[in-house]
């Protein structure tokens, strides 16, 4: 098997394992896929944190007011009454008023921990570093237990205007927000090999030969962004090691 060493810029990602007889096109959207994967279990986590420690989203028509706004206007989040966390809630107000601060009991509290700690691990970039390969199925394994955290903690799920179940629906609205710019369409993806893009139509065999044990970088870019930079003819590690030696063959010689 081939194994694709995926960067975005000068940044690893992950380890995707495949063979040369794929096409482009079919590692294109696989290792998009994945990449995206990543980033929304990032989003989710980020927001499930904020979650344990403030409660559920908000309705739209109250996010951002004060207190003395909500109550002159006789609002209600009527959502947050239906979606309590198990084991009841305490009271602790979010600064940014996004969130209704019923802040779950610390038992659930820690279920969410624990749950997006595991999540992230699972697809963390340290992945590479340890020589394990990113599935599919390891991005989808890792967004089941964050929705099965949730479902503990809420069992009567959470309101419908949450960020995090429009992300677990794939409803969820990006436009605005750094995060758009950071997911990549698998109709705009492309891959770079060697400072060559790899053509959709073509198979990897035709940049990478038949050896199946190959071991390559390739960097995952944005149609229109141009040729992402080469990488180094040397390692950033070795540039280290060989400057360290430099000094000491100078303090050698003095």
């Amino acid at each position: 098997m081939v194994k694709l060493h995926v960067k975005r810029g000068d940044e690893s990602q992950f380890l995707y394992e495949t063979t040369v007889d794929k096409t482009v096109d079919e590692i294109i959207k696989e290792v998009t896929v994945i990449y995206n994967g990543r980033l929304k279990i990032s989003r989710v986590c980020d927001e499930m944190e904020e979650l344990a420690k403030h409660g559920t989203l908000l309705p739209p028509n109250i996010m951002g007011l004060t207190d003395e706004q909500v109550e002159e206007l006789k609002l209600v989040d009527e959502w947050g009454e239906k979606c309590v966390p198990s084991g009841g809630w305490t009271f602790n107000k979010d600064p940014i008023g996004r969130r209704n601060g019923r802040q779950p009991n610390e038992h659930m509290q820690d279920v969410i921990k624990r749950t997006t700690e595991e999540a992230k691990t699972m697809v963390s970039k340290k992945q590479v570093q340890a020589g394990v390969c990113l599935t599919q199925k390891m991005v989808q394994d890792a967004l089941d237990i964050l929705r099965g955290a949730i479902l503990i903690v809420y069992p009567m799920n959470l309101p419908p205007h949450e960020v995090i179940r429009h992300e677990f629906e794939n409803t969820e609205d990006l436009s605005g927000m750094q995060a758009s710019l950071e997911v990549i369409e698998v109709t705009q993806a492309q891959l770079w090999f060697s400072g060559k893009e790899m053509y959709r139509g073509k198979k990897m065999a035709d940049y990478l030969g038949r050896n199946e044990k190959t071991k390559v970088i390739v960097k995952l870019q944005k149609q229109g962004q141009g040729p992402p930079g080469r990488e180094p003819v040397i390692s950033e590690e070795d540039r280290k090691q060989m400057m360290l030696h430099a000094y000491r063959r100078q303090e050698e010689l003095k």
